[in-house]
């Protein structure tokens, strides 16, 4: 039985060749021929009823070398559109099939102006040529690059493409590309008054955190224009996914979104259970949730220490880096690792909970509640602090859901949406918690949003105290990485078992699934396809950093400098879950 969307597709096109694919996440998958994609996305964005108005991801599949694709039309490379619709709290996926050494698809920066960066990406990583598009170059790769990393011919590896070398002669030319040339950028010249100055923001500069550059066109300090450059921590993570197995690649997802330790490991591994076909049992679920709100507490912490540096109170930032020390103590205490614990297995956790760590937890909900009451009155009830950020970076929420803004800055512009509430996952409808949110989408509401969310953990991580499950820590399934040590000592061919699944993993099915969650900054999720073997096929990361980094220019346009850093804290972005 079709799904509705594509019987809906049907009624609205008759004379259009569509197809559906059923996928192991359930998500509507319809395929449209090149030809015909625009007018889909069109009618699904803007005409459709209760439309499918955010494009929360868009990415590209090199097909060519994959083995498994059963009742999928035929195609060499594919073009994948994530569509969401918050009033049917449903998604569905478009591919489009292309063929041919550059493949070519017409941009849809007309319909999502959130494609722009999503479409550079399709260039860069896969050669896929966007026509239309206003600025098609790399993003993520420096200019000087050959190839396109994602496609399965480029290597993988450093030891497969030789000593990297550049003679002074290209060190001259390259440097010279990175000259700025304003229109190249998509700046245009005022039609009235003195020349404007552009000035470099970054790549090295404290109010960006992190190596990144905001190229702005000022009159006086007044910002004209912005674009924002990426890439400088681009670190392949995608085609690490497709290099490692299905369980060595967890580590690198801890160092995504570096701040939220194990909330990354979290969509990657329910993606991995949905396409294996695993069941987790209760107490890992809760133990799961457990660890994740502690780093929600922990990276927002961060957040609020170095926003209100950024506005000049020094103080702050010592007493919230303490207070998140505490919580990395826990960590250490559970998984033996702070930051980046890389704790979470497929099927469950490392091990079950240590003996003591209800006595850890506990003290920490009982101590941080009088800590936020000083920081409301220290930081948010800042004089200083409201005139910098009151009214400041507004986003309509048209506009956030336009561009595809998720998490607490989409609940700043006055939309209690959280997918923990919305599409409960691993347990979290056995918890009772608010969502909070502000009106205005400026740079206070935002922090108001995040301050609040730190309450709500607390609670989630009280009701986890509380109510522990009993039972297994992992599932009791063959897939699971690896098995449970107890289980490996009875004969030969049990450890025998246990040690090809720790060597080379688990064999996951074919099919393909995408999970996403409520992060620290927003949703993030996992793309996953198998082709059958030990190892991802595609690995597709989604991350909230990225689509919110891209909306930068349009909130800072007739501000001032100042006003700039005041929004990029205000965002709450990490780098590396921008570049990956």
């Amino acid at each position: 039985m079709e799904s509705d969307v594509l019987s809906e597709l049907r009624e609205a096109f008759p004379q259009v060749a569509l197809a559906e694919q059923l996928t192991g996440d359930g998500v509507s998958t319809v395929w449209a021929r090149k030809e015909d994609a625009k007018q889909v996305l069109e009618y699904l964005k803007r005409r459709a009823p209760h439309p499918y108005r955010t494009l929360y991801d868009l990415t590209g599949i090199d097909e060519r070398s994959r083995r498994m694709r059963k009742d999928q039309p035929r195609s060499e490379f594919t073009v994948v559109y994530h569509l969401l619709s918050y009033e049917r709290n449903e998604d569905v996926r478009i591919k489009v099939a292309l063929s041919g050494a550059i493949p070519a698809i017409s941009t849809m920066t007309d319909l999502w102006p959130s494609a722009d960066w999503y479409e550079r990406e399709l260039w860069d990583m896969f050669g896929i040529r966007v026509e239309g598009h206003p600025n098609l170059r790399r993003i993520l790769m420096p200019p000087w690059w050959e190839g396109h990393p994602l496609r399965k011919e480029h290597a993988s590896r450093a030891t497969e493409m030789g000593t990297f070398s550049m003679p002074p002669a290209d060190e001259a030319r390259f440097q010279e590309d990175l000259r700025l040339h304003p229109e190249a950028w998509g700046f245009s010249s005022p039609d009235n008054g003195p020349e404007p100055v552009y000035l470099n923001l970054g790549p090295q500069h404290p109010g960006t955190h992190g190596l990144l550059r905001v190229i702005l066109q000022l009159r006086d300090e007044q910002i004209l224009d912005a674009a924002v450059d990426i890439g400088y921590h681009h670190r392949g993570a995608e085609k690490l996914g497709e290099r490692q197995t299905w369980h060595t690649f967890i580590p690198y997802t801890d160092r995504v979104d570096y701040l939220g330790g194990v909330m990354n490991n979290l969509a990657y591994v329910l993606a991995v259970e949905q396409l294996a076909g695993i069941d987790v049992p209760e107490r890992a679920k809760v133990i799961r949730v457990l660890l994740a709100e502690l780093f929600r507490i922990a990276s927002h912490l961060v957040w609020y220490g170095t926003f209100a540096q950024d506005l000049g109170a020094m103080s702050p930032v010592f007493y919230m880096f303490t207070d998140r020390e505490r919580v990395l103590d826990i960590m250490e205490a559970v998984t033996g690792g702070r930051m980046h614990p890389s704790w979470f297995r497929i099927g469950g956790v490392a091990a079950d909970l240590p003996w003591g760590w209800e006595r850890l937890v506990g003290d920490f909900v009982r101590y941080l509640p009088a800590r936020l009451r000083e920081y409301d009155h220290l930081v948010m009830g800042s004089r200083i602090l409201k005139a910098r950020t009151v009214g400041v970076g507004e986003i309509a929420l048209d506009d956030a859901i336009d561009w595809g803004v998720t998490g607490p800055n989409l609940r700043a512009c006055g939309f209690d949406w959280d997918f923990r509430k919305k599409r409960p996952y691993s347990g979290y409808d056995r918890f009772q918690f608010d969502i909070p949110t502000a009106q205005r989408g400026d740079c206070y509401g935002r922090a108001q949003v995040r301050v609040e969310e730190i309450r709500q953990s607390l609670r989630i991580v009280e009701q986890c105290l509380e109510d522990m499950p009993s039972g297994p820590y992992k599932a009791d399934h063959p897939l699971t990485s690896p098995p449970r040590k107890e289980q490996t000592m009875h004969d030969i061919e049990t450890l025998i078992t246990h040690f090809l699944s720790v060597s080379w993993g688990p064999v996951v099915p074919p099919g393909e699934a995408f999970v996403g969650i409520e992060a620290t900054k927003g949703n993030n999720g996992y793309y996953l396809i198998s082709d059958g073997g030990i190892s991802s096929y595609r690995t597709r990361i989604r991350t909230p950093s990225f689509a919110h980094l891209q909306m930068l220019p349009k909130m800072c346009r007739g501000l001032e400098v100042a006003d700039l850093i005041a929004i990029l804290g205000s965002i709450d972005f990490v780098l590396a879950d921008v570049d990956r």
